[in-house]
């Protein structure tokens, strides 16, 4: 098939400015210690994004300063081992920094997720000496980690000799690449294009062309536009997860199910940030509800100010409920992903295939939630609001903009149906690019 025709910008848009968060790389110069710390962090970090985010929003630029104040924050090392600068938190920590950070632009919480993804995909598709070698480049250098892995595209085509893999292609969807230090290539060999490869490498190089053509409703601070890349190579050393002696997939590393476990995290990764813009968009519309909407004058039970109307309060606790209820399902969620991650990580061979299935449907579950949930108060917050709320300088619209954006990434109804085979036939669902 010929490479698609998209428009190409010859140089990288505008962006925005790593000076104006300068302050914070002195002010959080030392990291926190525990997951209360780390959660306060984040916090911290969406009270900073919160403050403009409609109007950086607007102006869709490329992200080089946030991903400057999450460099500053240390939360790109949150999952890091302590040994090399990192905090060494559980992925439970993680799912809800990106849920904090996503509170206060949905943006930048998705590129917060997606790294922390890719710079954990050594551990769980690579060998012990990928997983610990990667883990030190990334969080001794504070590195923020993209990738170009869109599965819908065809794959990148990656030729090979005896000592380096080369891949050339293009891709659709590049989230944060080309704000990146290092991006994560997924392609299949040539010759034998069921078996695939992963690899990181550097992203300043001429080989890699970005687009800058991201120019979406929603999320439009992520730079996911498009890439061609032409002639990148990396060492076989660098093939997660294949023996460099057979130029094959490692069987004790690919041949069992652990490397499953990647769709499953990032999905997981993905309700997170829906949740966190979702509770974002609800404290938005409750600081505007108690200070600018005016009572309705002719219901026939008028009251003096629109926090006693009947249907205002009773919105916005039904949105509080289902929000809870979803939070309670994707902290489990997370704690699944503990448990299985510290029993198995360092024992990975003996992880049954039937514990991926089952973590696999909580992750479902999730991702049901918090797709409907999410849709239905980031666009209800609307009624309970008012007509004014509606005005471009609000910016409440950004947040079902962003929901809606990433959650048409793969149709929900396909989780519908797995989750309704689970419950009818007992079928765990096949392991794939998207579940």
């Amino acid at each position: 098939m010929a490479t698609p025709v998209v428009p190409v910008i010859s140089q990288a848009p505008s962006a925005t400015d790593p000076a104006v968060y300068a302050e914070y790389e002195s002010k959080w110069a030392t990291y926190p210690t525990d997951a209360q710390g780390w959660l306060e962090r984040a916090r911290e970090v969406a009270a900073v994004l919160s403050v403009d985010a409609a109007a950086r929003e607007k102006a869709n630029k490329s992200p080089k300063a946030e991903v400057a104040l999450l460099k500053h924050s240390g939360l790109l090392k949150v999952l890091g081992p302590k040994k090399y600068g990192g905090g060494e938190q559980p992925w439970s920590v993680g799912y809800e920094v990106i849920r904090e950070v996503a509170k206060g632009d949905g943006s930048i919480g998705m590129l917060l997720g997606y790294h922390l993804l890719w710079s954990r995909t050594a551990h769980v598709v690579g060998n012990d000496e990928q997983a610990e070698r990667f883990q030190k480049l990334i969080i001794e250098n504070n590195y923020y980690v993209g990738g170009a892995v869109n599965p819908r595209d065809n794959d990148l085509k990656i030729t090979y000799d005896d000592s380096n893999i080369t891949y050339n292609g293009f891709k659709n969807f590049t989230t944060g690449a080309a704000v990146s230090d290092l991006i994560v290539l997924e392609g299949a060999i040539h010759d034998r294009p069921e078996e695939h490869i992963f690899a990181i490498v550097p992203t300043a190089q001429a080989g890699i062309q970005f687009h800058y053509n991201w120019d979406n409703v929603g999320l439009r601070l992520t730079e996911s536009g498009s890439a061609k890349i032409e002639g990148i190579s990396a060492p076989w050393t660098d093939a997660l997860g294949w023996d460099v002696a057979t130029k094959k997939p490692d069987p004790a590393v690919l041949g069992i199910p652990f490397p499953a476990l990647l769709l499953p995290t990032i999905q997981l990764v993905f309700s997170n940030f829906y949740l966190g813009i979702a509770l974002g968009a609800l404290d938005f519309a409750k600081k505007y509800t108690t200070t600018s909407t005016r009572a309705w004058p002719y219901g026939g039970d008028n009251k003096e100010k629109a926090t006693d109307e009947f249907y205002i309060l009773s919105t916005y606790g039904n949105f509080f409920a289902h929000l809870r209820a979803a939070e309670a399902l994707a902290n489990q969620a997370g704690a699944e992903a503990d448990r299985i991650y510290g029993t198995y990580q360092n024992n990975r061979a003996a992880f049954p295939i039937e514990e991926r299935g089952e973590w696999a449907e909580l992750v479902a579950s999730v991702k049901v939630v918090t797709t409907d949930v999410g849709l239905r108060v980031t666009a209800g917050v609307f009624e309970v609001t008012g007509s004014r709320a509606t005005a471009s300088k609000v910016g409440l619209d950004r947040f079902w903009r962003d929901i809606r954006t990433h959650t048409l990434h793969d149709p929900v109804a396909y989780k519908n149906r797995e989750l309704g085979r689970y419950v009818l036939l007992g079928e765990h669902p096949e392991p794939t690019w998207y579940t």
